[in-house]
């Protein structure tokens, strides 16, 4: 497997990047959950199988023109927790009020997270094992002790849990969200929001969501 682990390099938009929970980076085709696996196709041919709790994140291996640092500043929205109520047609307003809380989170950030991971499909899943609400991967759910990830409390719970240790680690919510998407050994690589395009997308898009009326998102 060592053999076989790429460093971090552009690709073509059809490739992808699976990370590894020890920061380790390699370049696939593609990659899907097999049961507590997942299964990497590599993209000069053969796969490699691993423990799913092994892969961070999978992101799309395409390189967004680099810009400046100051694109990416924190909102002027605090991120810590706020009693000022979701709408009354949010769906799982509650539970994701409740996971804020735990989590010491404005329950709007936990929400704009929802929205852009899932939009609100706790079924939802992705080819490589991002599952439910919050898009929680096995590595991320098993750190944060959600045995259910397709139970809308329990994945908000693990999602907010997981999304407040990047908080804590980065200090700076930008960096928490690259951190999400990403994984934290990628913006520590780079020092940073890393410059895939998906990363900061998402990135933007949340903080749009949350932090509407800040120019700085």
């Amino acid at each position: 497997l060592a053999a076989v682990l790429l460093v971090l390099s552009s690709g073509g938009a059809e490739a992808e990047l699976a990370i590894f929970t020890d920061g380790r980076v390699l370049k696939v085709a593609d990659a899907r959950l097999d049961h507590s696996h997942i299964v990497l196709e590599l993209v000069g041919g053969g796969t490699v199988t691993v423990p799913a709790v092994r892969i961070d994140r999978v992101i799309a291996d395409e390189v967004e023109i680099p810009q400046l640092r100051s694109d990416f500043l924190d909102p002027s929205c605090p991120s810590d927790w706020s009693d000022q109520q979701l709408p009354a047609g949010l769906p799982f307003r509650t539970a994701i009020e409740k996971a804020a809380r735990a989590s010491d989170l404005d329950p709007l950030l936990v929400a704009a997270v929802v929205q852009t991971e899932s939009d609100f499909d706790p079924k939802a899943v992705s080819r490589a094992g991002a599952s439910g609400l919050m898009q929680l991967m096995p590595a991320a759910a098993a750190d944060r002790g959600v045995r259910d990830v397709f139970d809308p409390e329990e994945n908000l719970r693990g999602g907010a849990a997981h999304l407040r240790v990047m908080l804590d680690r980065f200090g700076s919510l930008t960096l928490a969200l690259a951190a999400y998407n990403a994984g934290a050994t990628t913006v520590n690589r780079y020092g940073g929001v890393p410059p895939y395009r998906e990363t900061r997308n998402y990135v933007r898009k949340v903080l749009s969501l949350f932090c509407p009326t800040d120019n700085s998102s």
